[in-house]
């Protein structure tokens, strides 16, 4: 089931960019509307980072095998071990149970994160240890649907917008930027489609 706003920006894409428009001929779907919750999205987010989606699929698929209550109660009662023997790297550790620590605390409730916009919101977001601008990102992609989110750090878009308006050449953010001015303010639709593109694993966080 699509999002809301899912039609309407597919339609504005297509007419807009005829590259668009072919990716998207080529790729059903959207962004999940499945229930999920802030910290498993953020927690999900730690997880990928700087690996592929494969790799953060599988690490991710055996996180949830061994803590099938994903909680920060039970983050945090779980041993270091069990988070290795799953694939999680020392520091990701670390930054798992700094964020289990916020929501236990309640810092993150301090956070309005529905009336924000996004600038703020990735600012805040990024005062927590392990959360930079990308995890940030994500979250408002995944778990806040905002529509006009483009995380310009992420590999996946670099190699996508490369392939498919660079003839494979490299293309710098300023270049990615440019080209994204046409998307708006679809960019996260325009995104999960590059993403697409390259990966038969939809993106999920």
């Amino acid at each position: 089931m699509a999002l809301i706003f899912w039609e309407q920006a597919v339609n504005d894409l297509s007419v807009r960019d005829p590259v668009m428009c072919r990716i998207i001929q080529c790729y059903d779907g959207s962004l999940s509307e499945e229930e999920s919750d802030a910290f498993t999205t953020l927690a999900r987010a730690i997880v990928g980072q700087q690996i592929s989606i494969k790799a953060a699929a599988s690490v991710w698929q055996r996180i949830t095998t061994s803590i099938p209550e994903f909680t920060p109660e039970r983050l945090i009662s779980t041993e270091t071990g069990v988070l290795r023997t799953c694939g999680v790297s020392a520091r990701k550790v670390d930054y798992l149970r700094d964020l289990s620590h916020h929501f236990l605390e309640g810092m993150l409730a301090t956070i309005n994160r529905h009336e924000l916009d996004d600038e703020l919101l990735i600012r805040r977001l990024i005062q927590i240890k392990g959360i930079g601008r990308w995890t940030a990102e994500m979250f408002l992609i995944f778990y806040l649907h905002r529509p006009d989110v483009l995380p310009l750090d992420d590999i996946g878009l670099q190699r996508a917008v490369s392939k498919h308006y660079s003839q494979g050449q490299p293309i710098d953010k300023r270049g990615i930027l440019a080209i994204a001015e046409n998307w708006q303010p679809w960019r996260s639709v325009a995104t999960w489609y590059l993403w697409r593109s390259l990966d038969p694993i939809p993106v999920m966080y």
